[in-house]
């Protein structure tokens, strides 16, 4: 631990960090498109991995007959757990990574952990072919509401498209940019610390529509997320650039003053750059797999489409994945810059 504050400064511009976060970008891309989700979850596999270990027990004390003080301070000992589980599992991959290093290639499948690219793709892209012949099954359907923390079986298909859409977005931003943003800061233990409050939050914040248990998990995870985030927007305004049909400039605008934005727990800035790139309204009130009426607000241009279709699920999947390809140019970017930097 000593070793690694002291190392700090440096690694923060050493062009190995660069090059090992645009390598698990890629292989989370590559890797996710041919596997598919594990389990039927398309979100990162350390989110599964703490879900599995941390989530029966925060099930047990979030109890919505409490009063609001007690469920945050049951929230924030859940947090400690969490944050607890990343530092262990840090030190047990961590050390793996230093005696096994092969090359980067050990920290980099280690980072994957916390990331997520190619499994949403898969998983809308099974939605898309499904919504454009009109048969489609619970396997569809399946990783998009367990990934989303959705009940689709109460939805139509405009209300699934839009939750496919923008699971797409949030995605991006919480499985992708957030960890490779703090892994670039703090290494593994960034990273790793993050995606646990990442998951702590997607499984108890609700959105932000939650009681006291949530919040402490929410709050924190913004306090980690919210640059990565509104960079996570900033490249998917950009992607629109390379998108047909799509609006980049309307999205950049949309960031800074635009009608009809998301608030942060419902998707923030990510999903109003998809949905102002799209001219499309995304989000709308949906019911949480727990039971809960989680009313999100509407984000999109005044005036816009919420009935959305296949097509439209198709552009979205395209944004996204030129929103990763910038992603992995910005990378590169930062690499030959801390190269220089450095020399």
């Amino acid at each position: 631990m000593l070793t690694f504050i002291a190392d700090f400064p440096l690694q923060m511009m050493s062009p190995e960090r660069f090059l090992i976060a645009m390598g698990a970008v890629v292989f989370v891309s590559v890797v996710g498109v041919v596997t598919g989700p594990q389990y039927g979850n398309a979100n990162p596999l350390y989110w599964q991995f703490s879900d599995k270990v941390l989530g029966g027990l925060g099930a047990r004390l979030d109890r919505p007959h409490r009063k609001g003080p007690d469920l945050t301070l049951r929230g924030f000992v859940l947090c400690l757990f969490g944050v607890a589980l990343a530092a262990a599992v840090f030190l047990l991959s961590g050390g793996l990574a230093a005696h096994m290093p092969l090359y980067g290639l050990t920290e980099t499948l280690l980072l994957s952990l916390t990331m997520t690219a190619g499994t949403v793709w898969f998983a809308l892209l099974r939605l898309y072919f499904a919504l454009k012949g009109r048969k489609a099954g619970t396997g569809e359907y399946y990783a998009i509401a367990r990934s989303a923390g959705v009940n689709l079986a109460v939805s139509d298909d405009y209300g699934i498209t839009r939750t496919g859409m923008a699971l797409a977005a949030r995605r991006f931003d919480k499985g992708c940019v957030a960890p490779v943003v703090w892994y670039l800061i703090a290494g593994l233990p960034g990273a790793m610390i993050y995606a646990a409050l990442a998951a702590l939050a997607a499984r108890f914040g609700r959105d932000g529509f939650c009681k006291g248990f949530g919040r402490v998990p929410l709050a924190l995870e913004k306090l980690l997320g919210f640059v990565p985030s509104a960079l996570a927007g900033l490249l998917i305004s950009l992607a629109g650039l390379l998108t047909p049909t799509g609006g980049m400039t309307r999205a950049l605008v949309a960031l800074l003053h635009g009608k009809n934005r998301a608030p942060y727990a419902e998707g923030g800035l990510p999903l109003t750059a998809m949905a102002y790139v799209l001219a499309v309204n995304l989000g709308g009130p949906v019911q949480s797999l727990d039971g809960y009426t989680l009313k999100r607000v509407w984000v999109g241009p005044p005036g816009a489409t919420a009935q959305l279709s296949a097509g439209h699920l198709r552009r979205a999947l395209y944004l996204s994945l030129m929103a990763h390809l910038l992603l992995v140019f910005a990378l590169i970017g930062g690499m030959l810059w801390a190269g220089h930097f450095s020399a």
